[in-house]
């Protein structure tokens, strides 16, 4: 599964056919999309989603060396969209995004041979 609308919407317990929180989770995932762009994730010109059509394998390409971007965006949308209840997920849920965020910036700033 490629599409990022849907993989997101299946870490989050939701089935694909189901959308009627599809424009709010879209919201959620453009945002998260929007802080890797500004942590010189993705495509320069930035990327959004309308739809369960654009994928994964257009927003990465070939880059093989990015693969956390997709549990990053999942822990982004997860606490805003369906946050866990107990404080200690929450903070554990935040520990990882930052870690995630500074691998992300560390990878897309090494520079190459």
């Amino acid at each position: 599964m490629d599409s990022i609308l849907t993989s997101i919407k299946k870490l989050l317990g939701i089935e694909e056919d189901y959308t009627h929180f599809d424009p709010d989770i879209i919201m959620h995932i453009n945002s998260a999309l929007t802080v890797l762009n500004q942590l010189g994730v993705g495509p320069t010109a930035g990327f959004v989603i309308t739809s369960a059509d654009e994928t994964w394998s257009e927003y990465l390409g070939t880059t093989s060396n990015l693969d956390s971007v997709k549990p990053y965006v999942y822990l982004k949308v997860r606490l805003i969209f369906d946050p866990p209840s107990g404080t200690s997920t929450i903070e554990a849920f935040e520990r990882q995004i930052k870690e995630f965020e500074w691998r992300l910036n560390a990878q897309v700033e090494e520079p190459t041979i």
